[in-house]
């Protein structure tokens, strides 16, 4: 990609007939150039954002008399001249977002400027710039995350022509005294630090259609002033301190539309006002503490109910008398027994009855006519035959008690499906080849006991993205028939007892990033066909078959992004070759500040299919399945079934969805300073290399230590000799370091002591280790004293 740097020229600016100006996502760098009376008189759109420009933006930018399109977001700039024009100019939009704007005093005041929409959000301001008092034409306003303190005051609320105003990410803490007048229909301060009560004042604003207070820690609603024709139509109070009963006149205004009030401690309704009406058709009452909802509100006719992570027990009684309804999520839970069969008389599309206690379901009425896209009932005690009526693009059986075969015919009750999985059941049988007809972008028949072969079907498929049959017992040997346009981003076969050699057409799946074949009966050498692959992350082939060099002389591809190759318990030999391990840049040097989760999502058809990284954090945990929460919408409070610590497993894999979005994230076990991990988010910055319990031999090369970005590193269990390379000091992320039962010699490099992160190091059985004398290396977690590390630290520190 092409980009320009420098500065930029004032002659640039000085072409007469230029009408629009588009420099943006460059690498520009210094001041913007001075702009003279004759300077672009034609101009009225400039767009400079996302450069590395800065210090102050000229006055002499008002010598561009046609402009009124000013971009110069994503910068450095330290000020601009609200009150520099000596003459009157309006300027229709002004973003200065994401600079480093401090108006820490406050300039004489000028009318001359007049901006209509004016974004000044992610900089460095700690007050409300007093220049606005004058601003007669501004629509829209933002001042979102910035440092701004204290309180609001009513002169910002009063300007005369203000549509909407956004105050969010700020450390606000008082509310404002009433305004005299306000013409705002927009106000959003959420993500501050406003306490105290909600006063009714603010919902009785004449103009007022959508108001967030969300996240900050109120603690009390005033209801509306009696003489008061509330105009909200959106409402969002999620996630603050209040409790007790949620008001019935709130569910009653007249023209609210959407109710999000989870993220609180309600506990119960107030009874509803008698002849009760509501306009609502959006409620989320998610991470409360409801019991349920009584019939008496069955005048509520909602197309999408929240009320996932609170204590129901039950179906909520006033569900029956619902005509309208879409979307339900009642996930995270506590209820029992049955899904009622008139829970599909609604019009749904999506429905999420995931982590409760089910235990059947009864099938559809014969009349009914749901168009279910989304069915997730992961994590209940669903027992019994897997269910053919339910016919939806994402279908999530996983974490259940189903204990049947998968039906044979099931590709004609599930068709042209997205997201299917039955995953960790009691499945056994063969997979049945109709299953090809049902496999969208993910099939995740994981930990189950299915046995046989794999369909040849699954590996000719044009559209799946994802498939994992980890922890089976399906044998035979591996399909040889993948397709040249594969778009597999992931294929996981782990714990199973598969024959044979790797296919050599897997190669056609070019976009490959996970394939993990650990822990089967493969046998083959090394797979240097794949290095042609450049999107390869993971490699995983521990406790096969495999033999012979991992050399691959004769192949010009690399992996640059490979971050875990895991090649132990197997038969290869010959030496470890270090420059090739050169060629993974991931492992080299790690320049990305932003890590993401190793997986991808995708949007459903109709929407926009890009891909992308889901992001979070990398969470070990020893010996259990830890199913992680991952959310992508900041009212997923419902993220998931709660955990102790004495019940950790309780979470869906790798994946949350809700919409029409299916995130999907790879997950490896791997053993991790001494311990089996199960690696349930593969954060792109976590790295490993495992040669370990293999016949690896000749000295270990001084090229790993350049490997600086390296967490994980195992080379036990071969037949190394030589001296530990002194360039081991480099890998200073290094957390976790194995040689033992080796055939080194020497001593422990000095520069050991530059591993500060070193949290687990084993040198034990080391047959040819050094008996003299040597100093004691001090490290951050622990200490080697003298030549005691083979006798007394070489197991688990």
């Amino acid at each position: 990609m092409l980009f320009f740097s420098g500065t930029i020229p004032s002659s640039v600016v000085s072409l007469p007939k230029l009408e629009t100006l588009t420099l943006s996502h460059n690498r520009f760098s210094g001041q913007l150039p001075e702009f003279s009376n004759t300077s672009s008189p034609l101009l009225e759109t400039l767009h400079l954002e996302n450069n590395n420009l800065e210090g102050q933006i000229p006055t002499s930018i008002f010598n561009l008399q046609g402009l009124l399109y000013l971009n110069l977001s994503s910068n450095n700039f330290s000020s601009f001249p609200f009150n520099g024009p000596w003459l009157p100019r309006n300027l229709s939009s002004v973003d200065l977002s994401h600079n480093s704007l401090l108006f820490d005093h406050n300039d004489t005041n000028s009318t001359f400027l007049q901006i209509e929409n004016l974004v000044l959000a992610s900089n460095k301001l700690r007050a409300f710039p007093d220049f606005l008092r004058t601003q007669s034409t501004l629509n829209n306003l933002d001042l979102s995350n910035n440092q701004i303190q204290g309180e609001i005051p009513n002169w910002i609320l009063s300007l005369k022509s203000l549509d909407s105003l956004d105050l969010s990410g700020n450390s606000l803490k008082l509310f404002f005294l009433i305004p005299l007048r306000s013409a705002l229909s927009s106000l959003d301060i959420h993500s501050n630090k406003l306490q105290g009560k909600i006063p009714n004042w603010i919902l009785s604003l004449k103009s007022l259609n959508s108001l967030d207070l969300s996240n900050n820690s109120l603690v009390t609603l005033e209801a509306p002033l009696p003489t008061s024709t509330s105009a909200l139509s959106s409402l969002d109070l999620h996630s603050n301190k209040l409790q007790g009963e949620i008001p019935n006149w709130i569910l009653s205004l007249k023209s609210l539309n959407s109710l999000d009030l989870s993220g609180n401690s309600f506990v119960t309704l107030e009874a509803p006002l008698p002849n009760s009406t509501s306009a609502l058709s959006s409620l989320d009452l998610y991470s409360n503490k409801l019991q349920g909802i009584h019939s008496s509100y069955s005048f509520l006719q909602l197309d999408h109910l929240g009320l996932a992570s609170n204590k129901l027990t039950t179906f909520p009684d006033f569900l029956r008398n619902q005509s309208h309804l879409t979307h339900i999520d009642l996930s995270d839970n506590q209820i029992q027994g049955q899904i009622p069969n008139w829970i599909w008389s609604f019009e749904l599309r999506e429905l999420n009855l995931s982590c409760n206690s089910l235990e059947s379901l009864e099938a559809p009425l014969i009349n009914s006519t749901y168009v279910l896209s989304s069915v997730d009932l992961h994590s209940n005690q669903l027992q019994g035959h897997f269910p053919l009526f339910l016919n939806s693009s994402y279908l999530d059986y996983s974490r259940n008690n189903f204990n049947s075969s998968i039906p044979i015919d099931i590709g004609y009750f599930i068709s042209t499906g997205s997201y299917l999985s039955p995953s960790s059941n009691n499945f056994h049988g063969a997979i049945p080849k109709s299953i090809c007809n049902a496999s969208g972008v993910v099939l995740d028949l994981s930990n189950n006991s299915l046995s046989g072969n794999i369909p040849q079907c699954l590996t000719q498929s044009h559209s799946l993205l994802a498939i994992d049959m980890r922890k089976n017992n399906l044998s035979g040997t591996f399909p040889d028939n993948f397709l040249k346009d594969c778009e597999l981003r992931t294929l996981d076969l782990s714990n199973n007892q598969i024959q044979g050699q790797l296919p050599k057409s897997l190669v056609n799946c070019s976009r490959l990033e996970v394939l993990n074949l650990g822990n089967n009966n493969i046998t083959d050498t090394f797979p240097c066909f794949l290095m042609s692959i450049s999107t390869l992350r993971v490699l995983v082939l521990r406790s096969n078959k495999f033999y012979g060099s991992i050399r691959c002389p004769k192949t010009n591809g690399t992996w640059p992004v490979l971050q875990i190759i895991d090649l132990a318990h197997n038969n290869f030999s010959g030496d470890m070759p270090g420059r090739m391990s050169l060629t993974w840049q991931a492992m080299v040097s790690n320049e990305d500040d932003s890590p993401t989760n190793l997986g991808f999502s995708y949007k459903l058809p109709g929407r926009d299919n890009e891909n992308m990284y889901t992001r979070g954090n990398i969470q070990l945990v020893p010996r259990a399945d830890y199913y992680g929460v991952a959310s992508n919408a900041r009212n997923n409070l419902r993220c998931g079934c709660k955990t102790d610590s004495k019940n950790p497993v309780a979470r869906y894999n790798y994946r949350y969805v809700t919409g029409p979005s299916i995130y999907y994230r790879n997950a490896i076990t791997t053993i991790i300073k001494g311990l089996e991990l199960n690696v349930v988010k593969i954060l792109t910055i976590f790295t490993l290399i495992d040669y370990s319990s293999n016949k690896f031999n000749g000295s270990i090369p001084a090229e790993i230590g350049e490997l600086k970005s390296l967490y994980v590193l195992n080379l036990s269990g071969n037949a190394f000799t030589g001296k530990i390379p002194s360039s081991f000091g480099k890998m200073q992320q290094l957390e976790s370091l194995d040689l033992s039962k080796n055939h080194l010699s020497g001593q422990i490099p000095p520069q050991f002591a530059y591993l500060t992160f070193l949290a687990f190091l084993d040198l034990s059985q080391i047959m040819n280790w050094s008996g003299r004398s040597q100093p004691a290396l001090k490290f951050q977690h622990f200490q080697i004293p003298h030549s005691k590390v083979t006798e007394d630290y070489g197991g688990l520190l």
